[in-house]
């Protein structure tokens, strides 16, 4: 099935080339759009199946991918520093032309199925709808008012081009109703990498429980558009609902091994899968493992982040009865370890770092599961602590170290974050019950050797959000179960309207590491406290970074666009 899939990938690809060709050898105020082509169910399956690539992953054609490298959060920190996204105005940039041009070939699938006679065209508008919704998503989160287009435009003087933004609360209106026309018009299937009415749920309760707390928290200072809570609570029961449709459709569970969502060969057989983009070795492959277990130095996990973890009495660092101490420990293998912190804190944090730190002067080489010598490289990372949850022990050196050579599946929607988005939701609404948390995350509580949360947990001294002890609860889970997971925290921190958190001048332990007070001659900077200071290199916060700025090339040519708050 892997191999079908990937070689559609590859047709898909050629035929929309072809397509695009076509459009750039027509005259410019004609469409060129024959009811031939959409009237033929293997044309149409092809130009559907191009969607996919949209979906990142691990990464794909040699890129960064949606996993573990988006270091612009207080979970990682680079060597060389992530900065914000835009700090000056582009001249151009994919984020907004890419994604433009990917709502015109959209459009133009849509357009063409209108007239179509193909039996099942309603099933093709509902890929094209869903992934009109995908893309419009992104837009919004990014840019905030974008102009909302369904339709292909072909003359050059139409107005349309040039007018203004259309306000983005219109917009995700729109992308709903799309989301709601591919659920009820796609199928259930067994394929976990094709286009199905579970993937659509999903990627609603995703989409709403987003739209859902920015609307709540957003304020008209920095993202233009003052808080609505009616909005809110509407975007949030619609969150709910389609996770509990996922929920009690039966077809997902948890599995019982945490890592297996991030190393597995084959997650089409994994029960908590939704959705996956497939890859297959020596012909599809990503670069995301090649750097997890490489000399190259790692974007390491932060102070910040390890602290986020709960102790396996459930409690946080600042109240609970258990040894806090992190101090790497040097052991008989000269080897510096943290093996009695990881023993006392929630098991996902064991499954995301190594026991073993190294750093500049201490380099170490991951080991197998029996502890034998997996011939991998020496190891540094930016805070002594490495990443090991997308490594797959079992895999050949060669496909382990070397550059895009990893072949483990991505997960893109799958049950652990339904259930976090249904608990989060819930809790907004203010209807969440002891119940509804034993249902959700109390299910990755259980896995991950903690006792479950209730209505009303103690309050924990860093809370530094403003909310309830029970969000605050809710969110740590969904930050320390979707660590360095697509790009998730990011835009969890801009929905929960907390981007000065990553100000690593107000906040320097999103910037710090492991604790080296027992290392002599130690060769990397280390604060006050003798934890590692992964980059001297400082992140400001301006609540300009909520949007990204419109690029230049745009306002040129359609002055009308406008550019976003505090950019001018």
């Amino acid at each position: 099935m892997k191999k079908s899939i990937l070689y559609t990938f590859a047709i898909a690809v050629f035929l929309l080339t072809g397509c695009d060709d076509m459009l750039d050898k027509s005259p410019r105020d004609q469409l060129s759009n024959t009811p031939v082509f959409w009237n033929n169910s293997n044309n149409v399956e092809s130009y559907s199946n191009r969607f996919y690539t949209n979906y990142i992953g691990f990464s794909q054609n040699g890129g960064a991918g949606w996993f573990y490298f988006m270091s612009l959060s207080d979970d990682q920190v680079s060597p060389t520093f992530d900065n914000w996204d835009y700090v000056t105005v582009p001249a151009t940039t994919s984020d907004w032309t890419g994604k433009f041009q990917e709502v015109r070939r959209i459009n133009y699938m849509i357009q063409g199925l209108a007239a179509s006679t193909l039996s099942n065209k309603a099933y093709y508008m509902a890929v094209g709808r869903l992934n009109r919704a995908w893309e419009y998503y992104q837009l919004v989160r990014e840019y905030g008012d974008v102009q909302w287009l369904d339709e292909v435009i072909t003359d050059p003087e139409d107005t349309k081009i040039y007018g203004k933004r259309t306000d983005r609360d219109v917009v995700m209106d729109s992308v709903l109703n799309d989301l709601d026309y591919a659920i009820a018009n796609l199928n259930s299937v067994s394929d976990k990498t094709a286009w199905s009415k579970e993937m659509a749920q999903a990627m609603k309760s995703d989409i709403c429980l987003y739209e859902g707390t920015y609307c709540r928290y957003r304020t008209l200072a920095d993202n233009g558009k003052a808080p609505d809570e009616t909005r809110a609570k509407k975007y949030l029961q619609e969150c709910v609902s389609a996770s509990e449709a996922i929920m009690s459709s039966g077809k997902f569970g948890l599995t019982s091994n945490y890592g297996e969502i991030y190393n597995s060969l084959a997650l089409g057989s994994c029960n908590e899968i939704i959705f996956y983009r497939n890859y297959e070795k020596d012909l599809v492959m990503h670069g995301t493992i090649d750097y997890t277990c490489s000399s190259t130095e790692q974007r390491g996990i932060s102070r910040d982040a390890i602290d986020a973890f709960l102790f396996t009495d459930g409690k946080p660092k600042a109240t609970t009865t258990l040894s806090t101490d992190d101090k790497a420990v040097l052991n008989a293998k000269g080897d510096y370890s943290i093996s009695k912190m990881l023993s006392v804190r929630d098991k996902r944090l064991s499954v995301l770092v190594d026991s073993i730190v190294c750093f500049k002067g201490h380099g170490w080489a991951r080991l197998n599961n029996d502890g034998g010598a997996s011939g991998s490289a020496l190891m540094t990372s930016s805070t002594g602590y490495t990443i090991r949850k997308y490594d797959n022990l079992t895999l050949e050196t060669y496909y382990r170290t070397n550059t895009n050579t990893g072949y483990t599946d991505a997960p893109l929607y799958w049950y652990a974050v339904i259930l976090l988005n249904e608990a989060e939701a819930k809790a907004e609404l203010g209807t969440i019950t002891n119940d509804d948390l034993n249902k959700t995350v109390n299910l990755l509580m259980s896995r991950a050797g903690l006792p479950n949360l209730t209505t009303s947990p103690a309050a924990d001294p860093a809370n530094n959000m403003g909310v309830s002890n029970l969000l605050w609860e809710i969110r740590r889970c969904r930050r320390c179960e979707l660590m360095t997971d697509n790009w998730y925290r990011y835009w969890d921190i801009i929905r929960w309207h907390q981007l000065d958190k990553l100000d690593s001048n107000t906040y320097p332990n999103i910037n710090r590491g492991a604790n080296l007070s027992n290392v002599t001659n130690c060769e990397v900077a280390l604060d006050a406290d003798k934890y590692i200071i992964g980059t001297t290199a400082t992140r400001t916060y301006r609540n300009k970074y909520y949007l990204y700025p419109v690029p230049t090339n745009q306002l040129t040519l359609s002055p009308e666009t406008g550019q976003n708050p505090n950019w001018e």
